[in-house]
């Protein structure tokens, strides 16, 4: 299914895609299906790969659910009327637009998801995040990596690390690179550091917990099992903590005052160790929980420390003491995934080894939509690729290196 009769510069009239249409949007296992798309042509400054294996992500879980918005009313769907999912994916360049001068066909790549209007003057000097055009590749926008063949913008092409194939490739964009922007270029991370590190054994944690090592940090990891947490001090970490024995400290958002006092005790217990861990308070604390976490990052944290926020996953309307945030001067920080120079160094950090990918499972291109299925219920154990144009796995080495860690991962 997923051999191309075309050579490199040439795109043949149709390719196999996994295809999310409006009408069907529901269950993964029903909204996914195979159809035979006509291959779009590079435009300015764009550029066709031929997809050799594909990264799974939530955010496609939500395209096909049609929640908590539908994709088809943004970006590019009105045009196409359909929707190719994946943000993240490893190939080689296939066809370059007009205007493309950095990249020739035949280059190995993996794609960054940003994407931005060139015309915008905010990517120009400013940050292209601050752009009003900006858009992630594969769910805000169709020909995403679930097919033979994705068209994206030149400047979300990085080289692909020598030492990994092309399945590990695929498999760390998008949350590696939210990792990175997170702690460098908004916490601004110094050496000597302290860290938090909520759900440090999930798709941002094992990024966050290698980050912070590398750059000269300490870091105390949140985890749910002892198992994982033996993980996280592989990765880097200096210590976990299974969250379990803190499960007091979860805020739902309904507590009565005597609840709240009750479970206020608890956060004050969960400091405690974390400052013993540490030695002191943590500088930053890297959130994405949101609701059922925040209250105790906010007290953790140091006084003038920094809480940095990515996403809510236990929900996002957050409701905590703000005391010891204006008493003790703390910040609370926005993050959304990285720009292309940030991906850019970032990806650079995997080719010399200093972090590496965490992959749980590798499936053929048949499995796109049970990958999705099994994800929305919460059946997957870490992170999965998609083979697409690589026939086996472990193809696509061209260097030694230490590769992808292979583990069953989670929050």
């Amino acid at each position: 299914m997923t051999k191309v009769d075309a050579e490199p510069g040439e795109l043949p009239a149709t390719m196999a895609a996994w295809v999310i249409r409006q009408e069907r949007e529901g269950e993964p296992k029903d909204a996914f299906q195979v159809e035979e798309i006509e291959v779009p042509e590079p435009k300015a400054f764009e550029v066709i790969v031929r997809v050799m294996a594909a990264g799974v992500n939530f955010n496609n879980v939500w395209a096909s659910l049609g929640q908590p918005v539908s994709v088809f009313g943004y970006a590019d769907h009105p045009e196409y009327g359909h929707h190719i999912g994946g943000s993240d994916a490893s190939g080689i360049v296939w066809k370059v637009g007009p205007g493309v001068t950095r990249w020739k066909v035949g280059d190995e790549v993996v794609i960054h998801c940003n994407q931005t209007s060139y015309e915008d003057p905010e990517v120009h000097g400013l940050d292209p995040m601050a752009a009003p055009s900006q858009k992630i590749w594969g769910y805000e926008t169709t020909w995403g990596s679930f097919a033979q063949f994705t068209k994206v913008q030149a400047q979300q092409l990085l080289p692909k690390p020598k030492s990994l194939s092309w399945e590990e490739a695929a498999s760390y964009g998008l949350t590696y690179f939210t990792a990175y922007r997170m702690l460098f270029n908004r916490a601004q991370i110094q050496a000597g550091q302290k860290v938090l590190i909520w759900g440090a054994a999930g798709g941002l944690g094992v990024f966050a917990t290698q980050l912070v090592k590398a750059a000269g940090g300490e870091s105390v990891g949140v985890v749910s099992s002892d198992e994982k947490g033996e993980l996280v001090k592989q990765l880097g970490a200096k210590d976990y903590i299974n969250r379990s024995e803190f499960a007091g400290m979860m805020r739902t958002g309904k507590e009565t005052p005597e609840e709240e006092k009750e479970r206020f005790k608890v956060s004050r217990a969960f400091a405690k160790r974390v400052k013993e861990i540490l030695g002191e308070s943590p500088d930053i604390v890297f959130e994405h929980v949101g609701a059922a976490t925040f209250p105790t990052s906010v007290f953790t944290v140091k006084t003038f420390g920094k809480v940095v926020i990515c996403g809510a996953t236990s929900g996002y309307t957050l409701d905590f003491d703000v005391r010891y945030l204006w008493m003790r001067q703390k910040e609370i920080i926005g993050s959304h995934f990285a720009n292309a120079w940030e991906c850019t160094k970032a990806n650079a950090l995997i080719d010399q080894g200093l972090i590496q990918p965490v992959l749980w499972k590798t499936m053929p291109f048949e499995d796109v939509a049970h990958a999705h299925q099994l994800m929305h219920e919460n059946k997957h154990a870490g992170k999965i690729s998609i083979l697409v144009g690589a026939e086996s796995e472990g193809l696509g080495r061209t260097a030694e290196g230490p590769g992808a860690i292979i583990a069953e991962v989670g929050a």
